[in-house]
């Protein structure tokens, strides 16, 4: 049976209240399927894109940010130090960012499988653009070439976090991103391998709602789920149902 998902397109959002957003729903996912009997609550997607931020995740170094707090501010954007996994990289417009809060028990207890179906995910939509997206041995995410254009480079990094099997954090992919941004880092830790984007790789802007109606495709094949999608205030009336517990919440209740 697909299980109940409920994507939430939040639009342009700050990097800090999508944080605390995401640790709230996670701990409601957690303390839902620990109740007895457990309480049926759906899994939480969220889409979103970030002014400009960096972000390091908690094992990363401190070293791969390669501008100071003045410079930073200087070019409008912010810094957080995060409990993700993985290392440093760079969120902002043209960035289509996807944290999915899903409830590993009902899917799979595999993290490694977890991120392999992510990718996939990516790579799928990938496809549809006619690109050959692919993984590398070793190196979360995914990744374009080597190729006629140059050595492999990164489309989508992602870093997670677990807590009784919920996930939060998830996945950034450069839709129509500017990449100068990141020359400001090493992204990812990672100094010999380039960044892409889909619009650097076709040669012209791409459609990102048409994009991310493809990722969302691909995501309920590649995860058997029912999606449920909710955009701009009926989201957020979704979500500020779902964190009241005293209220009983489905998707259904909230159209």
């Amino acid at each position: 049976m697909a299980e109940a998902v409920v994507v939430c397109r939040l639009g342009r959002m700050a990097y800090g209240p999508a944080w605390a957003l995401q640790k709230r729903l996670q701990a409601r996912l957690v303390a839902a399927k620990r109740r007895e009997p457990p309480e049926p609550l759906p899994h939480v997607f969220l889409l979103v894109e970030h002014p400009p931020v960096y972000t390091l995740g908690k094992n990363g170094r401190l070293e791969h940010l390669l501008l100071s707090e003045e410079a930073l501010r200087a070019r409008g954007a912010e810094f957080f130090h995060i409990d993700r996994g993985g290392d440093i990289t760079f969120h902002g417009p043209g960035q289509l960012v996807g944290y999915p809060i899903l409830d590993l028990d009902r899917f799979f207890t595999d993290i490694h499988r977890y991120l392999r179906e992510l990718e996939e995910t990516i790579i799928r939509t990938c496809a549809d653009y006619g690109l050959r997206a692919t993984r590398i041995a070793g190196r979360t995410g995914v990744w374009i070439g080597p190729d006629s254009r140059g050595p492999e480079r990164k489309i989508c990094a992602m870093g997670i976090r677990c807590s009784r099997w919920v996930t939060m954090h998830g996945f950034a992919f450069n839709l129509n991103t500017d990449l100068r941004y990141f020359s400001f880092i090493i992204p990812c830790g990672i100094a010999d391998r380039g960044v892409t984007s889909l619009a650097a790789e076709l040669g012209h802007p791409v459609d990102e709602a048409a994009v991310q109606a493809r990722l969302l495709h691909h995501f309920a094949n590649c995860f058997n789920a029912e999606l449920t999608l909710y955009d701009g205030d009926a989201a957020f009336h979704f979500l500020n149902a779902y964190l009241n517990p005293r209220e009983p919440v489905s998707p259904a209740s909230v159209k």
